[in-house]
């Protein structure tokens, strides 16, 4: 008897569980007839906005233009007061007043004097006053040589040896190395001065000699 009161009251309860969940589930066991409805989409163009534009005959140009022209023509010249032609005259001078010349640096450059000297040798031996009337002109022809042939700022003394043929040209140079400044350039320079310098002039009538020899020393100095 209780096993039958249990079926009957679990049959009850279930039946109106069922009936409360599919109550509020909302599901549909039915389907709907699902159908599409076409839209339709229409642009509305807007229209340009008309422009008329004005087309003037050739006569009406014509006269336009020629009232332009004289219109220009008519018009009064700007009025200048002498006032504002003194300040426009005083504003340019002072312009050109107040305009000051860029000063340019100036290198720094030291002025070198060369200095060529040919100090007298021993002549004590020699009492011709024709040879040595001549050999001053020799030395002065081979110092001005010196001169221009020296280009650097080497200083020191070369000692040199040469002989010259009675007609005045050069027989042989020998330098003394010895006694001369070591430098090399100084040396050319002096043995290139007494060739440059030839041929030197003829001897006098009282040198009646083939050949002379002469000793010369040539001094470079920088001032």
């Amino acid at each position: 008897m209780t096993d039958r009161i249990f079926q009957i009251t679990f049959l009850i309860s279930f039946f109106a569980h069922s009936v409360v969940l599919f109550a509020n589930s909302g599901l549909q066991f039915h389907s709907r007839d699902r159908r599409e409805v076409p839209v339709e989409i229409t642009y509305v163009r807007n229209k340009a906005p008309e422009y008329k534009e004005t087309v003037l005959s050739k006569k009406e140009e014509r006269l336009r233009m020629s009232a332009a022209r004289i219109s220009v023509k008519n018009m009064p010249p700007p009025f200048i007061s002498k006032e504002d032609m003194l300040k426009n005259n005083s504003t340019m001078l002072s312009r050109k007043a107040d305009f000051v010349k860029p000063t340019v640096p100036k290198p720094d450059i030291t002025a070198v004097k060369k200095k060529i000297n040919l100090p007298p040798v021993d002549l004590n031996k020699i009492d011709n006053p024709s040879y040595l009337g001549y050999y001053q002109i020799v030395r002065e022809k081979i110092r001005r040589s010196a001169y221009q042939s020296y280009t650097k700022t080497e200083t020191g003394e070369v000692y040199l040896t040469f002989l010259i043929a009675r007609n005045g040209s050069l027989v042989d140079v020998r330098l003394n190395s010895e006694r001369s400044s070591p430098s090399v350039y100084l040396k050319e320079v002096a043995s290139h001065s007494i060739r440059v310098a030839s041929p030197f002039p003829l001897f006098p009538k009282e040198l009646d000699y083939p050949q002379l020899s002469f000793n010369v020393i040539i001094s470079f100095e920088i001032e």
